[in-house]
């Protein structure tokens, strides 16, 4: 009988495909500019779940070996570089290190907005958009919408037209979202619930500045939802008895 928890033998199981794609990157098999095999086909090949496949695909692009282009597919980057500016999921353990990442992602992503606002392309709204449906779909459906959450705020990086926002975001990863340490397992209730959508509220707020091309109202909506990130994080670990 296989006692091992199921989150475990995921995040296990992913590093082990990361750890096989890495491998084909770095020899060669897959070279700067291929185009990755389809979710479905990596399933196939490694016996794995969807969700392990993404989770794969997040860290080989927090590695910088390949990046995903909205509609289109991912792609290789290149060898990536051990030296490149990363978080690790460690350095994310206590409510300080969740306030200081929220702290970074206010003076980069504040920017960002304003940047957005200047230089969206219709195809960058139709994305923010398709991604703010996924996080409504799967906040009212009781799933886990921190990939969608992660989704939207990526989209706002690629509307800047300036790929080191995009980079830096990606880098970042899916472990920046404060929810992101929170046992997605456990059943939404009535508090959580509003909670989500108050956060979507934001996000809305955040994209129509975004597509009224009004540079100043983006970033105070980043601003505002970032800085309330950082202040519901510290309310939650108070009532939980987090020390800071």
């Amino acid at each position: 009988m296989n006692s091992t928890p199921p989150l475990r033998r995921a995040r296990t199981l992913a590093h082990e495909l990361v750890e096989s794609l890495g491998d084909r990157i770095r020899d060669g098999r897959l070279a700067a500019g291929d185009k990755l095999p389809t979710e479905a086909a990596f399933m196939t090949e490694f016996g794995v779940s969807r969700t392990v496949v993404r989770e794969a695909i997040s860290k080989l692009q927090a590695s910088g070996l390949v990046e995903t282009r909205h509609g289109v597919g991912t792609f290789v980057v290149g060898m990536g570089d051990a030296s490149a500016f990363r978080i690790a999921p460690e350095q994310l353990a206590t409510l300080r290190d969740v306030v200081a990442m929220l702290e970074l992602r206010i003076g980069v992503e504040t920017e960002a907005a304003g940047l957005a606002a200047q230089r969206r392309t219709t195809q960058n709204l139709i994305a923010m958009r398709d991604a703010l449906d996924a996080f409504t779909q799967a906040v009212e459906a009781g799933r886990d919408a921190v990939g969608a959450d992660f989704q939207f705020h990526q989209e706002i990086t690629r509307a800047t037209q300036n790929a080191h926002f995009v980079n830096l975001m990606g880098t970042l990863g899916t472990m920046s979202i404060p929810r992101a340490r929170l046992d997605p397992s456990r059943p939404p209730d009535e508090e959580r619930l509003a909670y989500l959508r108050r956060v979507n509220a934001e996000h809305l707020s955040i994209l129509d500045a975004i597509e009224n091309q009004d540079v100043e109202a983006a970033r105070a909506a980043m601003r505002t939802h970032l800085a309330n990130s950082r202040e519901r994080r510290r309310r939650a670990a108070a009532l939980a008895g987090e020390s800071p």
